[in-house]
């Protein structure tokens, strides 16, 4: 209850801070936050060329196969990069004004969270226009979205806390992250690995079960597994508690350190 509390009272703080990540990004640029949308579909084109005709992967609509992979893995690394640095990134604000320090790691997990719906536009278009279609299990979408969002966020409370005082971390992160990337089915399907002990240990990735959810709905058109989504539900929700447990823990030296 402490939590809301502090985040009622400084709402302002963060709702501006959520804006400016948003904004921030691509400020200056002449697209602007049209990159939002042309990074992944860059992205995707690239995967699209490369996998299916020069190492001949076999997968029926791939196209709308990897966009509905890259896009949540964008929000995730994306969440994950930006949020690791975030404090260091606003060691001014630190040193100067007092404000509940965890606006900062839960101003970037928010801003892409609303960057990843806005993204989902893409994701709509190309699946009505493969003729996949949209269909009632959409309504879990939202749902998916909120689990990711609280892995994301769980894991940038201890990462940005850490890297204040471990300024290694940051880069270390950059390459779990790139290595991550290969174990989670974005660019292929999980079913290539079935009863394989590689199926095991992708089982032991959260993110192959949610992008796993996000295939259901939209490729496979069929609920997932919703014990399965159950359990990472309830370990996103771990995660998000300890991190931020962690977090309050870590953040009375940050003034100091940053």
């Amino acid at each position: 209850m402490e939590l809301f509390k502090r985040l009622y009272n400084y709402r302002e703080l963060l709702k501006s801070n959520v804006k400016k990540e948003i904004r921030g990004k691509y400020k200056g640029s002449f697209l602007g936050v049209l990159w939002s949308f042309i990074n992944p579909l860059l992205t995707v084109l690239v995967y699209a060329i490369v996998f299916p005709y020069i190492l001949r992967v076999k997968q029926e609509n791939y196209l709308i196969f990897l966009i509905i992979g890259v896009i949540p893995w964008n929000f995730f690394v994306t969440v994950i990069q930006q949020g690791t640095t975030t404090i260091l990134a606003n060691e001014n604000l630190i040193k100067k004004v007092f404000f509940p320090r965890e606006i900062l790691p839960l101003s970037v997990a928010v801003s892409g969270l609303v960057n990843f719906f806005i993204s989902c536009i893409i994701v709509l278009v190309f699946v009505i226009a493969s003729g996949i279609g949209i269909h009632h299990y959409i309504i879990l979408l939202p749902v998916i979205a909120i689990i990711q969002f609280m892995l994301s966020l769980g894991i940038i409370f201890i990462l940005s806390a850490i890297n204040v005082y471990v300024r290694d971390v940051e880069y270390i992160v950059n390459f779990i992250v790139t290595m991550l990337f290969y174990g989670t089915p974005v660019i292929y399907s999980l079913s290539m690995f079935d009863g394989s002990v590689i199926s095991k240990i992708l089982a032991l990735n959260p993110m192959t079960h949610i992008i796993e959810a996000y295939r259901s709905i939209l490729y496979y058109l069929s609920w997932p597994d919703f014990s399965i989504l159950g359990i990472v539900a309830l370990f996103s929700f771990i995660v998000m508690i300890v991190g931020y447990l962690i977090f309050r823990k870590l953040e009375k030296g940050f003034a100091e350190e940053v």
